[in-house]
């Protein structure tokens, strides 16, 4: 008799998450391959929400990327685990990046206004709808991209966003509904 893969799957995420604590906890002592072995476990993930936040520009988020790694290694032997890795470097991430933009100045308003929509492109050439999400994701104003990121595709909530933005909850929320808004009509 053969297991279902939905019964496979929760066996697979506790080894996982066991193996991951396992890493922590030698990255934690200083053992450098643990921490490189995390490094690649979470790259990606990591890289794609920078990517996201810096409005598609690599250079920048491979910046943001690299320099989370390296606070994320500077601020290890503080990690309490009161939350998964991955959710902890997600969050040096996120501050990363919205610290770079309060740096310079570019987060001082959340009304900058949408770049020109890009041309309607036919049928044919819409099969990819990734690229499309992205594409739309891209030319939201800043403010309501980064809520929209941060909520819907991170997961943080309204006050978290405020806390990290600097901005009010309800702020946070229009934000929120302005980008769904947008989204839905560049998308339709």
């Amino acid at each position: 008799m053969t297991s279902s893969p939905a019964r496979d799957e929760p066996a697979q995420t506790d080894e996982l998450a066991a193996r991951e604590a396992t890493l922590v906890a030698r990255a934690r002592s200083g053992e450098v391959q643990a921490f490189e072995t995390l490094y690649r476990l979470h790259l990606r993930p990591l890289y794609g929400l920078c990517w996201r936040l810096c409005d598609g520009d690599a250079r920048r988020a491979d910046q943001a990327t690299q320099d989370s790694f390296i606070k994320a290694w500077e601020k290890l032997p503080g990690f309490r685990a009161d939350s998964k890795f991955g959710t902890w470097l997600h969050r040096i991430a996120v501050n990363q990046v919205l610290g770079e933009y309060r740096l310079l100045r570019r987060w001082t308003s959340f009304e900058d206004a949408p770049p020109e929509p890009a041309p309607r492109v036919g049928d044919a050439e819409r099969s990819d709808l990734r690229c499309d999400l992205e594409a739309a994701l891209a030319r939201l104003p800043k403010g309501a991209r980064a809520v929209l990121i941060l909520h819907d595709v991170e997961g943080y909530k309204h006050e978290e966003i405020a806390e990290l933005t600097g901005i009010a909850v309800g702020t946070s929320k229009a934000q929120l509904h302005r980008a769904r808004k947008l989204m839905k009509e560049q998308l339709q």
